[in-house]
């Protein structure tokens, strides 16, 4: 490991530290809403470009599966470069990306402009909230301010599809893209200006060879879920792609296992706290991503309403997310990060994927709206204690390279549950979708089951440890 000597960190008023999260969580809020706010315009976009239900899966995961790939390596980057100068360059080639996709003519360019959107976007997430522990080295202000920040994030995540309908009613689908370059220019600005430069005081080593398969694994792996069922789980090619996941995995095993400097440290692992809030973190974002690409798809080509309609109606998600994340960040701060999540994330969110799956099939709305508003609270509620103990589970001179594994599990559960619910729902008609969506709403279920059954193996531990 490289050893550097920056200069100390200036300290802040808590105004300015305030201000400093204010205008880094406007970054991570814009890395939320495009992953979510492109979903409600998938058939839109399927109808102007003149593709096919199957291959839309693409749009969201070309974006996002670069953007899991790329974040750690953008942490260690920030914290040998300068997290302000590696947050200004994600935003600039974010916006570039963004005026691509707006103007995209056909979808291999719509597709690549996804994925140097995701290139941007791996440098906004992880930096913005290394910037935000740097300037708040308080723990119970920096819990209070990991509570916003889940809160902004969640708001980013489940707003986008209402704000996605609205801009799609007024204009049309590429729109989604344009309403992205003034918050971007806003925000460089607003860094240049505002934000302090800090860099780790404890540098890594860049683990190319480790990226690199990280790409082919995860790349792969997510193929697999969107292309096999079209081509078929036994075909020539699919068989192919299971020996390329499988040879990737062990090779990235293995790289990692014997390198000074890993991408992935296979011993963090080690520590249960950490695995679950990487695990965790899988879970609430599969069962995220599950529900609002399916519900998608119900409301405008089930129910045929419009998009404008269609992202209204998860306003409640909306509204339980962002609610419920700064109340989570309170009882994180006070009580740790358990609680919440036993209590509140887990079982809403495993009771919102069961209300799913019983309600789907009756098209009655009030069911529907409750289950949104079972999973808004269920992902708020888990979103701050899983960052917090991400964060917590390395160094503070590591916030990057922390905030970009919690970042990387995020984006592989909604890689997961985007491939997944395309797989499940691509070419169901209506009275095929109540039956095609079932298992869908099981994984959802299991998600939530999966948060209690994580948090509750690692408490149950340190328990055991203290006893003995």
């Amino acid at each position: 490991m490289t050893r550097t000597t920056p200069a100390p960190a200036p300290v802040l008023s808590a105004r300015r530290r305030w201000t400093v999260l204010a205008i880094c969580a406007s970054a991570m809020f814009l890395v939320g809403l495009d992953t979510t706010i492109v979903t409600i315009g998938l058939p839109a976009i399927g109808r102007g470009l003149d593709v096919a239900v199957h291959d839309l899966a693409w749009v969201v995961d070309a974006y996002t599966v670069v953007f899991a790939s790329l974040l750690i390596t953008s942490g260690a980057l920030a914290d040998r470069f300068g997290r302000r100068r590696v947050l200004m360059t994600g935003l600039a080639v974010f916006g570039l990306a963004s005026l691509v996709c707006a103007g995209a003519p056909s979808l291999g360019v719509l597709v690549a402009a996804r994925a140097a959107q995701g290139v941007g976007a791996s440098m906004l997430g992880p930096v913005a909230l290394a910037i935000v522990v740097n300037a708040m080295p308080d723990p119970r202000e920096r819990a209070r301010a990991i509570g916003v920040w889940a809160s902004v994030f969640g708001l980013s995540m489940a707003a986008g599809p209402a704000a996605g309908g609205a801009l799609i009613a007024v204009l049309d689908w590429r729109a989604v893209f344009w309403v992205n370059v003034p918050v971007v220019l806003a925000a460089v600005v607003l860094v240049a200006v505002l934000v302090p430069e800090s860099r780790g005081s404890r540098v890594r080593g860049l683990d190319l060879p480790g990226q690199s398969l990280l790409v082919v694994l995860l790349g792969s792996g997510i193929a697999l879920l969107i292309e096999a069922p079209g081509l078929g789980w036994a075909s020539p090619a699919v068989l192919a792609g299971y020996g390329v996941v499988a040879v990737s995995a062990v090779l990235f095993a293995w790289c990692e296992s014997r390198r000074r400097e890993p991408l992935i440290d296979p011993g963090l692992f080690r520590v249960s706290s950490f695995t679950g809030a990487v695990l965790g973190a899988v879970a609430v974002f599969v069962a995220l991503s599950t529900t609002l690409l399916m519900t998608t798809f119900y409301w405008q080509d089930v129910r045929g309403w419009t998009p404008l309609a269609a992202g209204a109606a998860t306003l409640p998600l909306a509204a339980g997310a962002t609610v419920c994340a700064p109340l989570s960040g309170y009882l994180v701060g006070r009580v740790g990060a358990r609680p919440p999540l036993v209590v509140a994330g887990g079982s809403l969110l495993a009771g919102g994927g069961l209300l799913f799956g019983l309600a789907g099939g009756s098209g009655g709305l009030l069911p529907l709206l409750g289950a949104y508003l079972l999973v808004g609270v269920g992902v708020g509620f888990a979103n701050a204690p899983i960052t917090d103990t991400a964060v917590s589970g390395l160094p503070p001179e590591r916030a990057g390279v922390a905030g970009g594994t919690a970042s990387t599990a995020r984006q592989v559960g909604t890689a997961i549950g985007v491939a997944l619910a395309g797989s499940l729902v691509a070419g169901a008609g209506p009275g095929g979708f109540a039956g095609a969506s079932r298992p869908g709403w099981s994984v959802v279920a299991l998600c939530g089951a999966a948060l209690l059954v994580t948090a509750w193996t690692a408490r149950a531990r340190r328990s055991g440890r203290s006893g003995a």
